[in-house]
């Protein structure tokens, strides 16, 4: 594929996948807002540990294979539908096994994750193991052909479904049974709809062959998602195990608001990313510049709202959770502030591990994270709850040093390119922060703080366009945008 037909197939992927978490992100805090002002904080509490088991059950039933099927060059169609299938029906009977022994095992598994006697509510809630594999590989294949226009649709629908079954089931007190039946129906939606619009569709074929080629690549981006999903889920596990779903539940919904927001970024560019970077992991030149790219236009948003999200902690806790969940607001502040930095110098690097075929680089940076990540938690842990949160916050900036030196002296990067390129919106941001600041000393009230946030967003973005070469892409993207138009 030649690089123009790349860029306008990226630009195109890159709008539809940002309209997606933009229709998202409208819906979801609004039915946010709706269940956290119905539900107490137990009920997320409870919700984010069985998440917890089922993210891990899920990733184990994957294997990797959504991550081979984009990242692979097959030699034509035929051959990527053949790996498709087995890889189809590899997931199906992992999670088919996975959801017997989980049956099996549900009560010392409750116990485990700090949630005793809830067996019965675990083992439900996996039901959804055999729908999320249904339809893992259907939206690989969409991910690789950059066809994020029908994934844009199929989550737009999937969003609503909070409004027909979550919400009235929480209006009728379901308690934390609302947010498991709106999981599991959100998931038969999509595992319904993608496979009816997808393509390709499953056949009865199988090869071992095939499996054991694929497993070659796989195998590691299995265990390179393990240790992601240690890095992702040991605090919850901690928090669980040493405090309470209280606590769980103001964790978990904190970082969750956070996450969901910063993703209408993250979740709409690293899918595109990962598919750019793998169709030009032989033109060096290319790659380096795509990332970097990607890396400013990112930054130019992310930063602003960590920063934001900081200063204005407070008033979003209030807006969108309500009166009783006052101590959210140094939670969501703090992991907005890190997060933004994370984001933008450490997520993306793992995308060109992938993409050049090394994911055994991405588990090497996850493991030394790990090894500092899991004794600062649990010693941190046993001191209290916010000494928890702030010292799993803050230790992520070590990750942050572990990619930097993986990207140095495995792929050629320069570390101080990598940190220049960012440099006009590091500027803007801290400046915004600055008379941010001084702004919320001003007044308190709900009128000033939404004045002080559109101020702090023209002094942002008037700072941002002192800067000539961010000037030029701002005019450039314009350009496209009009020629697409007409």
């Amino acid at each position: 594929m030649d690089n123009s037909k790349l860029k306008g197939k990226i630009f195109k992927a890159t709008k539809w996948a940002t309209i997606s978490e933009l229709a998202v992100k409208i819906i979801t805090p609004l039915t946010n807002l709706i269940l956290a002002r119905l539900l107490v904080p137990e009920a997320f509490g409870v919700v984010a540990t069985i998440t917890m088991i089922i993210s891990f059950a899920d990733m184990l039933t994957d294997a990797g294979f959504q991550k081979y099927l984009v990242q692979h060059e097959f030699k034509n169609n035929v051959d990527k539908h053949e790996k498709a299938n087995v890889a189809f029906w590899t997931n199906l009977g992992i999670s088919l096994l996975l959801l017997g022994i989980i049956i099996l095992f549900c009560d010392p598994i409750a116990k485990l994750v700090g949630n005793p006697g809830l067996g019965n509510v675990i083992a439900i809630s996996c039901l959804q193991l055999p729908l999320t594999s249904f339809s893992s590989i259907q939206m690989a294949l969409y991910r690789r052909d950059f066809d994020f226009k029908t994934l844009f649709w199929v989550r737009l629908i999937s969003t609503f479904i909070p409004f027909v079954v979550t919400i009235p089931l929480a209006i009728m007190d379901f308690s934390y049974w609302a947010l498991i039946i709106g999981i599991i129906c959100g998931n038969l939606f999509n595992a319904v709809i993608l496979t009816i619009k997808s393509k390709w569709k499953p056949k009865f074929f199988y090869k071992v062959e095939i499996l054991k080629e694929m497993l070659s690549f796989s195998l590691w981006s299995l265990i390179e998602a393990i240790s992601i999903w240690l890095t992702a889920w040991i605090d919850i596990f901690i928090i669980g195990s040493f405090l309470s779903q209280f606590y769980s539940g103001i964790y978990m919904t904190s970082t969750t608001m956070v996450n969901s927001i910063m993703s209408l970024i993250t979740a709409s560019t690293i899918p595109i990313l990962f598919s750019a970077l793998s169709r030009l992991q032989n033109n060096e030149q290319q790659f380096k510049k795509t990332f970097l790219d990607m890396q400013r236009f990112v930054s130019i948003f992310v930063f602003p709202l960590g920063v934001g999200i900081y200063l204005y902690s407070d008033f979003a806790t209030q807006i969108f959770l309500g009166d009783k969940w006052s101590e959210a607001s140094k939670v969501i502040g703090t992991w907005a502030l890190t997060s933004a930095i994370v984001i933008v110098f450490g997520n993306y690097c793992s995308e060109v591990y992938r993409a050049k075929g090394r994911p055994k680089l991405s588990f090497l940076a996850q493991i030394l994270h790990l090894i500092v990540l899991i004794p600062v938690c649990v010693i941190s842990g046993k001191y209290g709850f916010w000494e928890l949160v702030f010292a799993r916050s803050w230790i992520r900036m070590e990750s942050i040093l572990v990619h930097f030196l993986i990207m140095k002296f495995a792929f050629g990067f320069s570390i101080l390119k990598i940190v220049k390129n960012v440099s006009p919106t590091i500027i803007s941001a801290i400046v915004m922060g600055f008379f941010g600041y001084l702004l919320i000393q001003l007044d308190k009230s709900t009128l000033w703080n939404l004045l002080s946030i559109i101020l702090c967003v023209v002094i942002y973005f008037g700072m941002l366009f002192l800067f000539p070469n961010i000037r030029r892409e701002f005019w450039g993207i314009l350009k496209k945008l009009k020629v697409r138009e007409i």
